[in-house]
């Protein structure tokens, strides 16, 4: 099926869905296969549940055509037809398009950023992280055509994986929050990270697009910047005078308060490593026409959630959560805003960093190196993971292989006026430490 048909056919539906669980009346179902399912498998369930258009790429029942006739799409592959599909609906979208990656930040900014512009327009943007090869096509299917603009997240663990979404997302405007040591095993090492990081900006000069720029990142200003030369059409952020939109740190010991052009912005954000994220907004907001006293208030309103840097107060204690992930970089920043805090009880619970490949030994060993000095000495440590196991056996600190152990220790120790930091990667569910 050429796809101006099936596009004409998804303005029929009622929107796209992937997961028979969240059908609703009227979708068009693609059914997608991975290692571990089929949802080829699926089709009539699907079509029991309300979908109006269903996409396969196997026939499991002969009977399929003659029961459901022209619903049932028979494509090569769900999810190439899934990204061309998205990618026709892109060129019709008559808005700009933000795309904004990175290695810490992501969801924070693309959250700050959706907020700020839409104090002036109608902004679409991911939900969620829905920030890979199947949820950005999700995400560009869902916009409807009074867009104004529109906001999108990339993800990636492997260099080529950025240039391949803009295939599709055709960003206008592209936004790197920073580069660090995420993901070293699929990008092979920190400077795979660079090269997979920057194919962002890469896309939108080759287009004649603009790229946001952190001018206080020494990787992406100094290394990456003059190497491309100077085609580059730049906005800039950051503390230095010659940036586009310049801003301070006024504040950080509990929640970040920065200044702008006079305007003193507190946020719900906790430690100085949101500060890009912040500014960033700033000024996209800014170039884009949004007054700054609009953009002061929604940041200020802009209260963080799932597990991102929250401030969460269970009786005496504070507690900083921030269990949705963690890479070198990001726990590195954690734990330095966790030093500078003033409390007397500290408590540090950090969890395992995945997907570092052989990288992962030496950039644990850096973490523990970390919280090694004097500074650290009354602060309760404890550490969770295979990552760390190299301290099992370590009198200074605690060691626990799974997150149910630390909860089992954590409920016994009736905390008082503590500050403790949940630190660490999604896969070890560090948040499961303070459920009931």
């Amino acid at each position: 099926m050429q796809i101006e048909v099936l596009h004409k056919r998804f303005l029929e539906s009622t929107g796209v869905t992937t997961d028979t669980r969240n059908i609703g009346d009227g979708n068009i179902f693609f059914a997608l296969k991975g290692e571990n399912f089929n949802a080829n498998e699926f089709a009539e369930e699907a079509f029991n549940k309300g979908a109006k258009y269903v996409v396969v790429d196997e026939i499991k029942n002969e009977n399929w055509k003659e029961k459901f006739g022209e619903r049932i799409i028979f494509v090569d592959n769900v999810l190439k037809t899934l990204q061309q599909l998205c990618g026709y609906h892109r060129k019709l979208l008559k808005c700009p398009v933000l795309a904004i990656t990175g290695s810490n930040g992501k969801t924070t900014t693309k959250e700050l950023v959706t907020a700020v512009l839409s104090k002036k327009y109608k902004t679409y943007a991911t939900k969620g992280n829905l920030n890979n090869h199947i949820g950005i096509p999700l995400t560009l299917l869902s916009i409807k055509s009074d867009v104004e603009f529109a906001v999108i997240e990339l993800g990636a663990n492997h260099q080529g994986e950025i240039a391949s979404y803009c295939e599709y997302v055709k960003p206008d405007y592209g936004l790197i929050t920073n580069v660090g040591y995420a993901h070293l095993e699929g990008f092979g090492g920190f400077e795979g990270v660079v090269k997979g990081k920057t194919e962002l900006y890469k896309d939108i000069i080759k287009r004649n697009g603009k790229i946001f720029l952190n001018n206080d990142n020494e990787t992406l200003v100094d290394r990456w910047l003059l190497a491309a030369g100077s085609n580059v059409n730049s906005i800039t952020y950051g503390r230095t005078d010659s940036a586009y939109c310049i801003g301070e740190i006024v504040e950080s010991k509990e929640f970040l308060s920065v200044i702008v052009e006079g305007k003193n912005i507190q946020t719900n954000l906790v430690g100085e490593y949101n500060f890009e994220n912040v500014m960033s907004a700033v000024c996209i907001g800014k170039y884009f026409g949004v007054d700054l006293t609009q953009i002061k208030e929604a940041i200020e309103n802009y209260v963080p959630t799932n597990n991102r840097s929250q401030q969460i107060t269970i009786s005496s204690n504070t507690i900083i959560l921030d269990a949705y992930n963690a890479n070198p970089s990001s726990m590195i920043e954690a734990l330095k805003n966790f030093e500078k805090t003033e409390a007397k009880n500290k408590v540090a619970i950090l969890g395992q960093m995945m997907e570092l490949g052989k990288y992962s030994v030496i950039e644990h060993e850096k973490i523990y190196a970390a919280i090694s000095n004097p500074d650290w000495e009354n602060v309760k440590r404890i550490f969770v993971g295979k990552g760390f196991d190299f301290l099992k056996n370590n009198r200074n600190v605690l060691w626990f292989e799974k997150t149910d152990e630390v909860k089992a220790w954590f409920n016994q120790q009736q905390f008082k006026n503590a500050y403790i930091l949940i630190k660490g990667s999604r896969k070890n569910e560090l948040e499961k430490i303070l459920k009931d």
